[in-house]
């Protein structure tokens, strides 16, 4: 467990070094710009780097330091706790920002601006954990260093099973997501990290459980075994596609595209109570007695 020690400050280094760039960034930049760039920005560069760094212990730290997966995964979700708590509002995650624009909450240009932020913030943390490995601080870090051209790909199955398995672990994100979102935050940010880390250990085998297309992106898009057009169905269109039907039976409509709910009837918000209802039902007898007295008190022609 000793080779843990330095994977676990590199862990609170980009952290600390994040939390104060977003600090920093609020005072700079307008309420908008910090939204849509720095804080996204910042979000997936923390995102990226520890993802990358826990990747390499899954990989590695099995044969070369003797511990399992169950470390691997309780690193992820304490980190997934420390992420959603530390992000102050960033997705971090292409379809988290699709899904705000489908739902009305962001338009166009800051969507853009998300997702541009996002790929920025991937490829810098890729940059910055290539160059950290580089000092092979840790044996670890020397296997990684050594084994890194001849990455191979994730996708351990068929093509369609693949893109099924991250269509399912992004439905059901995204669902919990959706349920939790207005939800207090210290119940909201266990919950989406427990969600996560089963998903992870649930459809990790199969794809690596990614369903976060730019973190797919920065991390195994330049690996062998598989084409590009392979990756984009499974690590793209996948997570995008479990996204939409998680949004659409949670809304059951989708509002940027049609108002229309297509699976659920919309009540009336207010309520009659009973008593009521049954004294005007009482009410309306008499008056419709009234009523057929007068027409047959009428002289017949």
């Amino acid at each position: 467990m000793a080779g843990l020690n330095v994977p676990i400050a590199f862990f609170f280094l980009v952290v600390g070094v994040c939390q104060a760039l977003r600090q920093l960034s609020k005072r700079l930049l307008s309420p908008g710009a910090y939204g849509c760039l720095a804080r996204e920005l910042a979000g997936s560069l923390q995102l990226c780097t520890s993802c990358l760094e826990l990747r390499m212990l899954l990989d590695i730290g099995l044969w070369g330091g003797g511990f399992g997966p169950d470390v691997s995964l309780t690193l992820l979700f304490l980190l997934f706790v420390v992420h959603s708590a530390s992000f102050d509002g960033a997705s971090a995650n292409p379809t988290v920002c699709l899904q705000e624009f489908l739902l009305l909450e962001s338009n166009l240009a800051a969507t853009a601006a998300k997702l541009l932020a996002q790929g920025a913030g991937v490829g810098t943390g890729w940059a910055v954990t290539k160059l950290y490995w580089s000092w092979e601080l840790t044996h670890f870090h020397l296997i990684q260093n050594l084994i890194a051209s001849e990455c191979s790909s994730s996708i351990h199955t068929s093509l369609h099973h693949a893109a099924f398995v991250e269509g399912t672990c992004s439905f059901f994100f995204h669902l919990v997501l959706l349920k939790l979102r207005q939800s207090c935050l210290m119940y909201r940010v266990p919950a989406l990290a427990a969600t996560v880390t089963f998903l992870t250990y649930t459809a990790g085998p199969f794809t690596g459980a990614f369903f976060n297309p730019a973190l797919a992106t920065a991390t195994i898009f330049h690996c062998s075994g598989s084409s590009f057009w392979d990756y984009v169905q499974v690590y793209w269109l996948g997570p995008f596609a479990g996204m939409l039907a998680a949004l659409l039976l949670y809304q059951g409509n989708i509002p940027r595209l049609f108002q229309k709910n297509l699976l659920y009837s919309r009540k009336s918000k207010y309520k009659i109570p009973k008593a009521r209802v049954a004294a005007q039902v009482e009410g309306d007898k008499p008056r419709r007695r009234r009523k057929g007295e007068k027409s047959n008190s009428e002289p017949h022609a």
